[in-house]
């Protein structure tokens, strides 16, 4: 039987390149209610997602963003926050992360995990207010290329998981 979560795991790449092609409104609808129903810590929802879609507000993150510049050439992008003054902020809100990520796979729509704190700029430019913190931004778009889907340079299943103790091979 498949298994369409796992065919999204299986096969998403980090994607950098996207077409000059809009994102329909029900393809992010879904993109971001993926981060509102992911699961988190005592179901506090420490998050905030601000959707952008605004050519020249995607422009000026891909400037903020040292690890994201491409960002810019996006059709949207997520940026993601958390209370700051919560401990499970950054879990809950990489989970949500990862939600959107598969997500918008499945739709056909590539992303990236740009940035990882320390993006005050950015909080600022969206106007968040200072109980948050950003913690990513997610460029979304079309890939301009076909990528080779499920093709991943991953370490053999057995060097990274043991059975009941470290150590006890897995397979």
């Amino acid at each position: 039987m498949a298994n369409p979560v796992f065919e999204a795991v299986r096969t998403v790449l980090a994607v950098r390149e996207y077409r000059d092609r809009e994102i329909p409104d029900d393809v992010l609808d879904r993109i971001v209610e993926a981060a509102h129903l992911t699961a988190s810590a005592a179901n506090r929802q420490p998050w905030h997602f601000v959707l952008v879609r605004e050519r020249e507000t995607l422009r000026e993150l891909g400037g903020l963003l040292r690890t994201g510049p491409y960002t810019a050439e996006a059709a949207a992008a997520i940026v993601v926050a958390y209370e700051r003054d919560g401990r499970t902020g950054v879990s809950d809100a990489s989970r949500a992360i990862q939600s959107m990520i598969l997500t918008a796979w499945a739709e056909g729509v590539g992303s990236n995990w740009t940035g990882f704190g320390g993006l005050e700029d950015v909080r600022e430019r969206v106007g968040l207010p200072g109980k948050y913190d950003v913690l990513a931004v997610l460029p979304l778009g079309y890939p301009v290329r076909a990528l080779g889907r499920g093709r991943k340079k991953r370490k053999p299943l057995g060097e990274v998981v043991s059975r009941e103790r470290y150590g006890t091979p897995y397979s």
